[in-house]
């Protein structure tokens, strides 16, 4: 099994679809950046309710680390890199700043203004 943590930005809005049996899975992408400004792509997919109550969140320009299982695929002869997201964190970015303006900056507007704690430590 081989293990990766990425951090990126996602690059559309995630989408969550049911399959045959049941279930359902949350996928998105990630662009993640070299320091030489190459981007490489990762396909996420993250099961269950967990990647159904984040779907509102993971919205394209947010800022996201994913930990989990890599895997890549194959198809017309181009390499997919994809990641089964055992862990989601996210980190703000663009879409947060966008979110904040259409609800007016306000702390009660939904959105990732819902995850911010105000823990001490």
């Amino acid at each position: 099994m081989k293990q990766i943590t990425i951090a990126g930005n996602i690059g559309k809005d995630a989408e969550t679809r049911s399959t045959g049996q049941g279930d359902s899975v949350t996928s998105f992408t990630v662009a993640v950046n070299d320091r030489k400004k190459n981007t490489t792509w990762f396909d996420v997919s993250l099961w269950g309710k967990r990647g159904q109550s984040l779907a509102q969140y993971l919205t394209k320009g947010g800022k996201v680390c994913v930990s989990g299982e890599l895997s890549t695929r194959e198809y017309e002869g181009k390499t997919y890199l994809q990641v089964n997201a055992a862990e989601v964190t996210l980190m703000g970015g663009e879409a947060r700043q966008e979110r904040q303006e259409q609800t007016g900056g306000g702390r009660s507007g939904g959105g990732y203004d819902d995850l911010d704690d105000d823990l001490q430590f």
